[in-house]
């Protein structure tokens, strides 16, 4: 009976001192500062590396006290990225209140996977915080200026100063991009038919814009992966898509299947001169490491997967099946 009343001392002590401790911490200003501070936190961070960011830039001497209050408030998944102004005198329960609500001083802008440089152009064209410094600009133009062509551009979310300008952003995104392949590329799987980084980042925009599911890229890298080195024609929609240009409707024709472009793998063997889009880092590195199977055909389901066959007449099968329509071969 003893030992429980003097357990339960000390778990009262414990309590009282871990209340007394948070109380402390989370009241008393976290430095002295003389001028307001600016805090950049990078989108996707875990607690950790929120806490270890915040070190890095002179707002926390540790990391350990400011996460362990973050969990007690239970917000440990509630921090937004973005830039902040934290100004002198802040406690550490404000400036978690400041992190959770969100309370940037940073406009953003988000390039979506998939998207072609003609539909970045128009998001960057109707913010209202970005400088316009290229409307005027033909696209070949502004690849010019940023030293890229299509698809070099990471698809990402981007924090910057309201009324920085539209090629800084560009930029930023071209560097992105370029870090992003090059890391992957040290790392890709041995023997791929890949003549540069740039080739590979061509397959994953092709990958990218023919499906939607994480799940289904490394196969679909696998089928035209196969398809290259028997030297067959790669025979994907969007390439044609992409080829046609403003002409295409929605509607993909016969005639668009036999209209010769650069971009027409129905037509031209081989991989298209450019990418067709901004791949995202899941296509990339299905590019990179695809999976190894003998399918050299797919078809879509009409719920966004796919089908995949080893031979033509399993091929055809598929396509009346699913789509009830003559064959073509993808």
């Amino acid at each position: 009976m003893k030992l429980i009343r003097n357990l339960l001392v000390l778990a009262s002590l414990v309590l009282l001192v871990a209340g007394a401790w948070l109380y402390f911490y989370s009241t008393t200003p976290l430095q002295a500062r003389t001028t307001t501070e600016d805090v950049s936190l990078k989108a996707g961070s875990s607690l950790r590396s929120v806490g270890q960011q915040l070190v890095q830039q002179g707002v926390l001497q540790e990391p350990w006290s400011f996460e362990v209050l973050v969990r007690l408030f239970g917000k440990a998944g509630d921090i937004k990225a973005g830039n902040y102004q934290i100004a002198a005198g802040t406690t550490p329960y404000q400036l978690l209140v400041t992190l959770t609500n969100g309370n940037t001083t940073q406009a953003s802008i988000t390039f979506i996977e998939g998207w072609t440089f003609q539909q970045m152009r128009a998001a960057l064209n109707a913010h209202e915080s970005v400088r316009h410094m290229t409307m005027a600009y033909t696209d070949q133009q502004i690849l010019a200026e940023v030293g890229a062509t299509e698809g070099l551009f990471f698809p990402d979310t981007y924090y910057f100063n309201p009324q920085s300008s539209d090629k800084d952003i560009l930029k930023r995104a071209y560097t992105t991009m370029q870090q992003k392949l090059a890391t992957a590329w040290a790392g890709r799987e041995a023997g791929l038919p890949y003549a540069s980084p740039y080739h590979a980042l061509i397959m994953a925009s092709i990958i990218e814009k023919e499906t939607g599911r994480a799940v289904e890229r490394p196969q679909i890298a696998g089928v035209f992966l196969n398809r290259l080195r028997l030297g067959m024609r790669l025979q994907t929609d969007p390439t044609v898509i992409y080829g046609v240009g403003e002409r295409f409707d929605g509607n993909l024709r016969k005639k668009d299947l036999l209209l010769d472009t650069p971009y027409n793998t129905y037509t031209r063997a081989g991989l298209p001169p450019t990418p067709i889009a901004m791949p995202g880092l899941g296509a990339i590195e299905a590019a990179l490491h695809p999976m190894k199977t003998r399918a050299l055909y797919f078809v879509g389901k009409g719920d966004g997967s796919h089908v995949f066959s080893s031979t033509l007449a399993e091929h055809n099968r598929a396509v009346v099946q699913y789509q009830l329509r003559p064959n073509r071969a993808r």
